[in-house]
């Protein structure tokens, strides 16, 4: 300076201005207007020198915190570079929020695009567990007004703020930390607040501009790497789902091909004439799984393992096939039952021919599985109408053959030797008739066991109503057991009556042995024997007493024999057993009393309760006679019926 009057400022004057200028922060005791006065400047010479150097101090403030700002940025770009954990990288931007901003208190709060809520993501210097927890609902506190101003809010004392809503959630959180004042920036990516960015202190403060250009400076930084996270978030699930959906695509073409496989494999089959075995195989094979194929009674028709039961009895089995039938799709057994994990009906339009079972297995089964699964029913349904095509075919050829076997018209039987020998039976070998009663459910898979019974050497049909068959087995009670066993097995049913006839030694007999064992089977029928195998010599009196009218017999019990009955069935006595044994030994009370190993005395007074119940002629010739048949017949029946 120059001048009258005035002085220049020395140089270290001027070397300690600069020192002043340099720390970039202006001294709380005027070091500047210390040091101007000690060098006897005028007044307007220091204001001027102070001025421009506390000008240079905000500005070295300035390129300081810039400084700041861009170590912390460029640190959070490192940090973003080697991502790996996304929570771990908030938590460390916030750390360097806390060691910029210098508070006691730094916290980041996320904007929850669901809820609308900001809830506290990451902390640095709390103690209250509480408030690491904490959520701020929509439009309240200071962070709700940060949201929706899209700017800076700060309070010097938050418990005196009183232009925005406060909840008391929110209020004992903040009481709870001991925070008194609180600057909130906001995290902004393009049209979106991602955020809020807290600094906050524990005792009354005043924040600068200077603090809040500083915070919300790197509020910005972290609004970015924000962004950027969630991005890569983003495309590291959309990678994720690419490839779940490649391996989905995967699965799905392999699955593909696999069912294209099995669905040559069953056409083959279907062409070279194969059946219900070639179908489990191959579907087998495929899955991965055992597979059983039943039919409509769910007797076994062929398993890729051979290791099933000869009938399915279960319910939970069962009920999933009947929800098959209803839907026509394929029924998952969840939890597994029996081993099976799918079933599937199979069907001729609303005629049901079996169903398919399915297995535990490597191969899950998927949609492409299912739809696998309901094809092969479908090859089975082809398979099984194609085979019943067949055997219909050779079964009415036999089926003629035996109606004219047993038909009582001899015009019929012209020739007869021949047509049989021409179908490869033998007629020597058609020696005993039996039949088989079943209910009219069950009649088809009953013709069906009855075609593998005698297809080899004998004839089978359905003759008026009844399976019927001609073996060359010699006993009658033997030929029956063996068609009652073989139609149990095929119709998974108990209640069949078996009756065969003693053998004819030629065909023109067949005929009259027929008569005997369908009248036979209608009497037994009418008592209500419907599960047995007897032979219709043994029942040829009451045969031919009720065979015009089998309803007939169980009326005949009744009107003989019916107050004994009842007069039993009251009071738990056993007159009938004692009146049958008086009957056996042709009325002797003597007798009756020996053969009970009882005293006569006792039979006397059983007799006498019968005639009170049957009058007094039941003893005489002809009454008692009939009431002989009809104690007889009661214990025929009783003797077919099953324990209680």
């Amino acid at each position: 300076m120059s001048g009258a009057g005035q002085r220049g400022i020395s140089v270290g004057a001027v070397l300690a201005l600069l020192d002043l200028a340099a720390k970039g922060v202006p001294d709380e005791h005027d070091a500047v207007a210390e040091l101007l006065a000690a060098e006897r400047l005028d007044p307007a010479a220091v204001t001027q020198v102070g001025q421009r150097v506390r000008e240079l101090q905000g500005a070295v403030a300035r390129l300081h915190r810039r400084g700041r700002e861009l170590s912390a940025l460029f640190s959070c770009a490192r940090e973003l570079a080697a991502l790996h954990d996304v929570d771990e990288l908030v938590a460390g931007l916030v750390r360097r929020a806390h060691d910029l901003a210098g508070t006691d208190v730094t916290y980041l709060s996320e904007f929850d695009e669901a809820t609308s809520e900001l809830r506290v993501r990451s902390t640095a210097g709390t103690v209250a567990s509480a408030f690491q927890r904490l959520r701020v609902p929509p439009h309240t506190g200071l962070a709700g007004k940060v949201v929706e101003s899209r700017a800076p809010q700060w309070t010097s004392h938050y418990a005196h703020l009183r232009d925005v809503p406060h909840a008391d959630s929110i209020d004992v959180a903040v009481r709870a930390e001991g925070l008194v004042s609180i600057l909130g920036v906001p995290l902004i990516a393009g049209e979106h607040v991602l955020g809020v960015l807290f600094a906050a202190n524990r005792n009354e403060h005043a924040f600068s501009p200077e603090e809040v250009a500083l915070l919300s400076a790197f509020a910005d930084n972290v609004a970015v790497v924000l962004q950027t996270t969630r991005l890569l978030s983003q495309a590291r699930d959309a990678a994720e789902e690419t490839q779940r959906a490649y391996a989905e695509l995967a699965q799905h073409v392999e699955a593909m091909e696999r069912a294209g496989q099995v669905h040559e494999e069953l056409t083959a089959a279907v062409l070279r004439g194969g059946g219900a075995a070639d179908v489990a195989r191959t579907l087998s094979d495929a899955l991965e799984r055992p597979v059983v194929i039943v039919d409509e009674n769910n007797a076994v028709l062929a398993s890729s393992d051979g290791a099933a039961a000869a009938v399915i009895d279960s319910a939970p089995v069962r009920a999933a096939l009947a929800d098959s039938r209803r839907s026509g799709r394929c029924t998952l057994l969840e939890p597994r039952q029996d081993d099976f994990r799918a079933a599937v009906a199979v069907l001729a339009g609303d005629m049901v021919l079996g169903g398919l079972l399915i297995g535990d297995g490597a191969v899950e089964l998927g949609a492409v599985e299912q739809r696998t699964i309901e094809r092969a029913a479908q090859i089975t349904a082809l398979l099984t109408l194609k085979q019943d095509a067949v055997r219909y075919a050779e079964d009415r050829v036999r089926g003629e053959l035996l109606n004219d076997v047993l038909s009582p018209d001899v015009r019929r039987h012209s020739d007869l030797a021949a047509r049989l020998r021409a179908r490869r039976v033998r007629p020597q070998d058609l020696r005993t008739v039996v039949v088989a009663v079943v209910g009219p459910e069950h009649r088809r898979a009953a013709l069906r066991a009855a075609h593998v019974l005698a297809s080899a050497s004998g004839l089978f049909g359905e003759v008026e109503g009844v399976v019927t068959l001609v073996l060359p087995e010699a006993d009658p009670r033997e030929a029956a057991a063996l068609v009652r066993d073989r139609v149990r097995a095929g119709t998974g049913v108990d209640e069949v009556l078996a009756v065969a006839a003693r053998p004819a030694d030629v065909l023109g007999e067949l005929s009259a042995r027929f008569a005997a064992v369908r009248d036979c089977s209608r009497v037994l029928a009418a008592l209500g024997v419907e599960s047995a195998a007897v032979d219709a010599d043994e029942y040829a009196p009451y045969t031919s007493m009720f065979a015009g009218e089998p309803a007939g017999a169980q009326q005949f019990i009744d009107r003989l024999i019916g107050p004994v009955l009842r007069w039993d069935a009251d009071r738990g006595t056993e007159l009938l057993s004692t009146l049958r044994q008086f009957v056996d030994c042709n009325a002797s009370p003597v007798r009756t009393a020996r053969s009970m190993d009882v005293h006569t005395n006792t039979v006397l007074q059983r007799i006498d309760r019968v005639t009170s119940l049957l009058g007094d002629s039941w003893r005489d010739p002809e009454p008692f006679f009939r009431l002989s048949v009809a104690v007889r017949l009661e214990g025929l029946r009783r003797r077919f019926q099953p324990d209680p």
